[in-house]
C-alpha cells in the first residue's frame, strides 16, 4: 500500500492550514497627477505617469 492518510482530516484542520490561503487585495495609492487611484510602483493607468514623469501617453476616449 502506497502513503495514503490513516484517518479523515476534520474540517476545522482543513479550515485552520486554508486560513492563510485569502488573496489580498492590491495597495491603492493616490496619483500625484490626476488625483485618481493606481496600484502602488505601476504607471497610473489614468494619466500614464509614474512618480511626476510621463512614462506612455494615454489617448482621451
Amino acid at each position: 500500500m502506497g502513503p495514503l492518510p490513516k484517518r479523515r482530516q476534520s474540517r476545522t484542520r482543513r479550515d485552520k492550514r486554508r486560513a492563510h490561503d485569502a488573496l489580498t487585495l492590491n495597495h491603492l495609492v493616490v496619483c500625484e497627477n490626476c488625483g485618481e487611484y493606481h496600484v502602488a510602483h505601476r504607471v497610473c493607468q489614468k494619466c500614464g505617469t509614474y512618480r511626476g514623469e510621463t512614462v506612455i501617453e494615454v489617448g482621451q476616449a
